[in-house]
């Protein structure tokens, strides 16, 4: 009798306590589906014939994909050299990607473990470049891009973007909080900073170099104002320029502009669910070791 008495006061004591969390489980599932409801309804128009997309669109019709066929995307491809947009914004990001990790990397590294004059400086000049807004210095370096010739390259969309000092900053946090025995034990087998940063940290530092690649990947893959200041033809303009031209290109039809789109995301979805566990650990390590 004591017994069930017991139990029945526990589990009117942690009631309250589930009832939270399944409260805070509603709330998080219905948050998720406001966000994911675009991208869902984007991939379901882009399988509509035209007529259909505006029509279903704010209906529960318009996340049911009947009926479904792919002429949308034929009809893409057909339209505009998809293929070459596509290529050109493998190879900008990429580049900025790969360029990135490395200057940005070892910047970060020299800011967290190396001692020399200027380095406080230095990394105040880096967190006071993080609160600067790209468009402040667009129209500036518009005109140095020019002067230099550089127009319509891809250089002009690689090169500005390779040092980023968000991208320094979270590495330095990252570095600064390893332990230093290790490359303590390095340098007193022989072994050069350099040799030390390629063998030592960068093979434990995986999650930071994951989150920095992801971000950097979905800022350059996504990024607008930029290419469209610094491009005059389809030769070099990367997929969000030629979106934006192909949104105007007569007949307007909306099936292809979602299949445009899908094709568009698709990879930002494929490199995001690859890395996901290596980026919410970099964002979590940075988070409390900074």
């Amino acid at each position: 009798m004591e017994n069930t008495t017991l139990n029945r006061q526990d589990l009117h004591h942690h009631s309250p306590q589930w009832m939270g969390i399944f409260g805070s489980y509603i709330l998080l599932i219905a948050l998720a589906l406001i966000f994911v409801a675009p991208i869902i309804f984007m991939f379901v128009a882009s399988l509509k014939p035209d007529e259909l997309v505006l029509s279903q669109a704010g209906t529960l019709q318009g996340f049911i994909p009947t009926p479904a066929s792919g002429q949308n995307y034929q009809d893409v491809l057909t339209r505009v050299d998809f293929g070459l947009f596509f290529l050109n914004s493998v190879l900008i990001t990429s580049a900025v990607v790969i360029a990135g990790l490395l200057v940005n990397s070892l910047a970060g590294y020299a800011l967290a473990r190396l001692r020399w004059r200027g380095r406080t400086t230095l990394l105040l000049v880096v967190l006071a470049l993080m609160i600067i807004p790209f468009e402040a210095i667009a129209v500036p370096l518009f005109f140095q891009i020019t002067i230099l010739g550089w127009r319509n390259t891809y250089l002009a969309q690689i090169l500005p973007f390779i040092a980023n000092a968000f991208s320094i900053y979270l590495f330095y946090t990252f570095f600064i909080g390893l332990p230093k025995e290790l490359e303590e034990a390095a340098r007193i087998d022989g072994a050069s900073i350099i040799r030390t940063f390629w063998e030592i940290i960068v093979p434990i530092s995986q999650p930071v170099f994951a989150t920095v690649a992801i971000l950097t990947f979905l800022t350059q893959w996504g990024s607008f104002l930029w290419p469209l200041m610094v491009t005059i033809d389809d030769r070099v303009r990367p997929l969000p320029v030629a979106i934006s031209s192909f949104q105007t290109l007569p007949p307007i039809q909306w099936g292809d502009l979602m299949s445009f789109g899908v094709m568009m995301v698709a990879p930002i979805l494929i490199i995001f669910l690859l890395f996901q566990r290596w980026f919410v650990e970099g964002v979590a390590s940075t988070g409390t070791k900074g």
